[in-house]
C-alpha cells in the first residue's frame, strides 16, 4: 500500500473518530425566571427548582437557563427559547407583559409554578387570565401541608408514570372562581381528592373541585399549584412528573 493510500486513510479514520466523539449541541432552550424578593417559602422552592433542573437538563440534554432579572423577558432575549418556566412570580411591567404574550401567541411554551398563576382583582391583566383558562385565585389552605391528590387523566404523557392517587408533599393550596374545569380549552390532570377536606388550620378549603394541574390546550403550557416551601422536590413520583410535564410541553413544538 503506497503511502499516498496510508496517509489518505489515516486522515479518514481521525475524522470519523472525531465526529463520533464530538459533543452534541443542544437544540432545546429553557429559560427559568425566579424572583427573591418575594415570600421566602417561594424563593427556597426556586433556588431548589433551578438545581432540580439543572440536573434535569443533564439527563434530558437540553440546556437550561435562570434569571432574576424580568427584563429578559423581551423578544430578542426569547429568540430560540422553546420554553419558559416561571418558578415564584410573573410578569409586571407593560413590557414584559406584552412580550410574554407574543411569545406565547407565536408558538411559545410555559410551564408555571403556584405563585406564577395567581392573579386577582387587583393583578388588572386579562390576557393572563384568559390563558390561564378562565382561573382566578378565590381561596388557599394554611398552613402548608401534604394533600392526597387524584390523577384525571393517567394516559397523559405528564402523568404517565404517577400512581392513580399519591400524596404530594407541603403545599399551599390554592383554589379557583371561576373553576379552569368549566372551560372547554382546559384539560385538568390532577386534582385535590376529596378525602383531604377540610383542609388546613388557620385557612381552610371546606370542600369542592380544585383541580391543581391543567393545561390550556390553545397553547403550549401547562399550570402546577405545587410550589410553596422545601419540601416539594421530597416526592420521586412529583418529581418525575415535573420532569415528564417540561419534556412534553418542549415536545410541543
Amino acid at each position: 500500500m503506497s503511502k499516498r493510500i496510508c496517509f489518505v486513510l489515516a486522515i479518514l479514520t481521525l475524522i470519523g473518530a472525531t465526529a463520533v466523539a464530538a459533543p452534541t449541541t443542544p437544540t432545546l432552550h429553557i429559560l427559568a425566571f425566579y424572583s427573591t424578593n418575594v415570600e421566602r417559602d417561594h424563593v427556597d422552592f426556586a433556588l431548589q427548582a433551578v438545581t432540580f433542573f439543572s440536573e434535569a437538563a443533564k439527563r434530558d440534554k437540553f440546556q437550561f437557563e435562570s434569571t432574576t432579572s424580568w427584563d429578559e423577558l423581551n423578544p430578542q432575549r426569547l429568540k430560540g427559547i422553546q420554553v419558559v418556566i416561571w418558578l415564584n412570580d410573573s410578569a409586571h411591567t407593560v413590557q414584559q407583559r406584552t412580550a410574554f404574550e407574543e411569545y406565547m401567541e407565536h408558538g411559545g411554551g410555559w410551564f408555571g409554578f403556584h405563585f406564577a398563576g395567581y392573579n386577582d382583582s387587583g393583578t388588572n391583566w386579562p390576557w393572563f387570565v384568559q390563558f390561564l383558562g378562565g382561573a382566578v385565585f378565590y381561596g388557599n389552605s394554611w398552613p402548608p401541608l401534604p394533600a392526597m391528590l387524584d390523577v384525571d387523566d393517567k394516559a397523559s404523557p405528564v402523568t404517565k408514570h404517577l400512581p392513580a392517587h399519591y400524596l404530594s408533599p407541603a403545599n399551599e393550596w390554592y383554589s379557583w372562581l371561576p373553576n379552569p374545569r368549566a372551560n372547554k380549552d382546559v384539560k385538568v390532570l390532577l386534582t385535590l381528592a376529596a378525602s383531604n377536606f377540610p383542609l388546613g388550620f388557620k385557612d381552610t378549603l371546606t370542600g369542592g373541585d380544585i383541580p391543581v394541574v391543567w393545561t390550556n390546550t390553545k397553547y403550549k403550557m401547562i399550570y402546577m399549584n405545587m410550589g410553596h416551601g422545601d419540601k416539594i422536590f421530597s416526592d420521586a413520583n412529583q418529581n418525575q412528573m415535573f420532569e415528564d410535564a417540561l419534556v412534553w410541553v418542549a415536545s410541543k413544538h
